[in-house]
């Protein structure tokens, strides 16, 4: 194959992917794109994966467009369906919201779009298998490994690898560590408490889908503040006008700015969601600004609070979660777990409620954790074990996943930006903060894209 010509690897079809690829194939010539996935589904991901509608998006329909040039891309992709089951789309004041089921019938379109057409077809190739390495060619780019065995000869490679997750056995187990990929709520026998660790979105998702599957409860969240997602309200535009990103300041001055900011809402009659919002477009810039040594501060003391102010439920499903603690079905508590013990019919977990400084002793039937992505460097993927090892890719300080500078391109062991590797979506958190939800990745998907035609533009 002609050098020049070698095509560019996208590995991971979920939104960040599926939208890397689609940006490439306007901006790499005539270059063939392969967007590679391990998976079952293309474009959908852990998040859009599921099929469940009582799982609602947390971000309303009216923003949820895949293209920032389109915004009414997904509403008239929404409307050309026809009759819709009202489970799968809501209508609130605060805007609509609908089934992720939806939304990744959606998203599998946005792959399927351009293998209608004769060049879309011809360039535009789908790899239904993990890549489990990237080998560097001494004359540049890599030779791109499959799990059963088949190599490409690329000249580059996007890692789009969504949230990262553990590998999950097929049937269900007394401890869950991925609650994506596992059915947790087979099983289950009335009266025997399950018990979530976090109280986040993840833990509400769950909570709705035991509940849904007729299991009568109990179930226990726990976290180490007990804190859980704030709700979608109405709220209108707001400018910030004391919090400055850019501005030379410790993190505790931006904290104090932001807390003016919401007080001076209130005064105007603006709910605290208003200021997030606003903040939106400007909260990437602020964590690059911090120092290491800040944004472990950050990670450490306010993390709980900005993700149950900034990762918010929509309206019918904060309902739904009220009720269900109203009734006694949830309790969402705060504490920490000393010592869990997994037996061959429960969990035996030793946990201490927070401000008792006592130690109780719960036996649940199953435990599920919705912790969040576990660092790169643990998660047991052959990819990155073998890009880590290879010095190509580094984890980012913190362990939230791995290193990226603001072209998106992958750092590697030396502290220098790999050739031709690219990493965007959840993987760079660490690096870009704000990188997880569609309106950020689309973005970044765009950027991404930009800086890999340059880069392939160039002479040099």
């Amino acid at each position: 194959m002609n050098d020049d010509m070698r095509p560019i690897a996208v590995i991971g079809a979920g939104f960040s992917g599926t939208m890397t690829a689609r940006h490439l194939l306007d901006r790499v010539g005539g270059r063939r794109i392969l967007l590679c996935e391990r998976g079952p589904t293309f474009a959908r991901g852990a998040a859009y994966s599921t099929d469940d509608p009582v799982h609602l998006l947390n971000v309303r329909a009216e923003n949820m467009s895949a293209f920032s040039a389109e915004p009414n891309h997904f509403a008239a992709w929404l409307e050309g369906l026809g009759d819709i089951p009202p489970r799968h789309v809501h209508r609130t004041p605060v805007g609509t919201f609908v089934s992720r089921v939806l939304y990744g019938r959606y998203l599998t379109s946005l792959v399927q779009e351009p293998l209608s057409t004769r060049d879309g077809a011809a360039r535009f190739r789908i790899v239904p298998d993990e890549v489990v390495r990237l080998e560097k060619r001494p004359a540049g780019g890599y030779i791109l490994h499959l799990a059963c065995g088949r190599t490409h000869e690329i000249a580059g490679a996007v890692l789009a690898l969504g949230n990262l997750a553990e590998r999950a056995d097929e049937t269900p187990s007394r401890l869950v560590r991925d609650p994506w990929s596992a059915r947790f709520t087979e099983g289950l026998e009335p009266g025997r408490p399950v018990v979530i660790v976090g109280t986040g979105l993840t833990m509400v998702d769950i909570a709705l889908s035991l509940s849904a599957s007729g299991f009568p409860g109990p179930v226990l969240a726990i976290s180490r503040r007990g804190l859980v997602p704030g709700a979608h309200v109405p709220a209108g535009p707001w400018k910030l006008a004391q919090f400055d990103p850019l501005a030379e300041a410790p993190l505790s001055r931006m904290l104090h700015a932001m807390r003016r900011d919401v007080r001076a809402a209130a005064e105007a009659g603006a709910p605290w969601q208003s200021v997030i919002d606003a903040m939106r477009p400007v909260t990437s810039a602020a964590w690059q600004r911090l120092s290491v040594s800040e944004q472990a501060r950050f990670l450490r003391h306010l993390r709980p609070w900005w993700d149950v102010h900034r990762h918010r439920m929509a309206p019918p499903v904060d309902s739904r979660f009220r009720q269900l603690v109203a009734e006694g079905y949830l309790t969402a508590a705060a504490g920490r777990i000393a010592a869990m013990d997994v037996l061959e019919d429960g969990v035996a977990i030793d946990w201490q409620p927070r401000g008792t400084g006592r130690t109780e002793r719960l036996a649940a039937q199953r435990v599920i954790l919705a912790t969040g992505s576990p660092p790169a460097a643990s998660c047991g993927d052959p990819l990155l074990t073998s890009l880590e090892e290879a010095g190509l890719i580094r984890s980012d300080p913190h362990g939230l996943g791995i290193e990226a500078d603001g072209a998106f391109q992958a750092i590697g062991r030396n502290g220098a930006p790999s050739e031709a590797l690219w990493a965007v979506g959840p993987i760079v958190r660490g690096s870009l903060w704000e990188c997880s939800a569609v309106p950020d990745i689309r973005r970044d998907a765009e950027r991404v894209a930009d800086s890999i035609g340059a880069r392939l533009a160039s002479p040099s």
